[in-house]
């Protein structure tokens, strides 16, 4: 009581400096531990969150905000550093693997809804929230040199699909419960998603590329149109009901048609973002962990738990594991696929806490609270074994590609 009298007094910029505090020391201790740094920041939002330290409390708009642009920058920079000429190459697998990445959890989790006895609507929901997934390890892959794998461009294509269908599904299903299916509706949906798609990928680079000739040397300048970028589109986004982060790395995309990789404004914005935004964003991702709720309902529900945690797992990898094998990818790139896709954080908690927020004429909530402790504990879950899982898949990539270089230059001097 004593601790939380203390934070209690404390202004806004003592405890913002203990969490950057901490935030500086994760990258060091995550190393040590041997944990991706994302790993590292989501345990510090549990340590200072409302249900441990209580350094932040529940409801802090600041904390909220640089969560939200940390999110969106997340996705942004992974549509700015994809290898366009591959991803073109690989649009075709990209699309296959998403659908069954997207299909077999969507299987599962709508089977255990079922299961256990949520309405076919809801149980629809719970296997769309499955279905998507967030690419919170993509700066691992990006910082092993890995981007402009095959395997690497057919996940990241298939993760815009994903998560496009899972908030498709979720507008499907809100409307269902509250008011009845309508299939002209979702037809609307699918169309604006489309145009929305093709608005800002094309629309947005011509302008792009006038206002980076505009511009010239103004670094700071071009740095304001970049942010200004991310926040229209994910805005734009919203105004058609889709997750912010769709919009975000479309404009991603958009942008690095338009605009060279070696810019200045590129770089700063990459580096605050790294520091700062996509820190916050992990960290108040851990303040949505209570501890004590977490272990109620591991004990109390442990089967359903399972099911979804499990559902997922498997799905995913099995999914990983049907497309690498078809097109010949090696294990380590079925696994990096795999362990990339299993992450469960910005689309499935934004879905699940709207199913939650939505109530039918009867009183009656799309998704209860149980399930919603559940989620939590696959998001809990997936944010750890997810980033864990790519790290060991880009270390084994990246000695490959070391050993391979090493042959190479041998093979030129036994030549020379």
């Amino acid at each position: 009581m004593a601790w939380l009298d203390v934070v209690a007094a404390m202004p806004m910029l003592g405890r913002f400096a203990i969490i950057m505090a901490l935030i500086a020391i994760v990258p060091f201790a995550a190393r040590a531990c041997r944990l991706p740094t994302c790993v590292g920041y989501i345990l510090v939002g549990v340590l200072v969150g409302p249900h441990v330290l209580g350094v932040v409390t529940e409801h802090e708009e600041i904390a909220d905000f640089l969560s939200d642009l940390g999110k969106l920058l997340l996705m942004f920079f992974v549509g700015l550093e994809i290898d366009l000429r591959e991803f073109t190459a690989q649009r075709n697998r990209a699309l296959a693997f998403a659908l069954l990445t997207f299909a077999l959890p969507m299987a599962a989790g709508t089977g255990a809804g079922l299961a256990f006895g949520y309405s076919t609507v809801s149980a629809i929901l719970i296997g769309s929230l499955l279905a998507s997934h967030t690419l919170i390890a993509f700066p691992i892959v990006q910082a092993a040199g890995l981007t402009g794998r095959p395997a690497v461009a057919v996940t990241v294509g298939a993760t815009v699909l994903t998560d496009m269908l899972s908030l498709l599904l979720l507008a499907a299903c809100l409307a269902a419960h509250q008011s009845g299916f309508s299939p002209l509706s979702l037809a609307i949906q699918v169309g604006e998603l489309i145009v929305f798609a093709a608005i800002v990928v094309f629309g947005l680079t011509v302008p792009a590329r006038w206002l980076a000739r505009r511009l010239g040397d103004n670094e700071e300048a071009r740095f304001a149109v970049l942010l200004v970028v991310v926040c229209l589109a994910a805005t734009l986004a919203e105004l058609i009901n889709l997750e912010g982060i769709i919009g975000a790395f479309l404009a991603g995309l958009a942008v690095n048609r338009a605009v060279e990789h070696g810019t200045e404004a590129r770089h700063r914005l990459e580096f605050v973002g790294r520091a700062l935004f996509i820190p916050a964003f992990f960290v108040v991702t851990g303040f949505l962990v209570d501890l004590g709720v977490l272990a109620r309902t591991l004990v109390g529900n442990l089967a359903l738990v399972v099911a979804i945690v499990g559902g997922l797992i498997v799905a995913k990898w099995l999914a990983a594991e049907i497309a690498g094998r078809i097109w010949r990818f090696p294990a380590a790139d079925r696994g990096l696929m795999a362990s990339l896709t299993l992450p469960q954080v910005a689309a499935t908690l934004a879905a699940a806490l709207v199913g939650y927020d939505a109530v039918n004429a009867a009183g009656v909530r799309l998704l209860d609270q149980q399930m919603l402790n559940v989620v939590l504990v696959l998001v809990v879950v997936t944010s750890v074994l997810g980033p864990v899982l790519t790290e060991v898949y880009a270390k084994r990539l990246g000695a490959g590609r070391e050993i391979e270089r090493v042959d190479m230059d041998g093979l030129g001097q036994d030549v020379a």
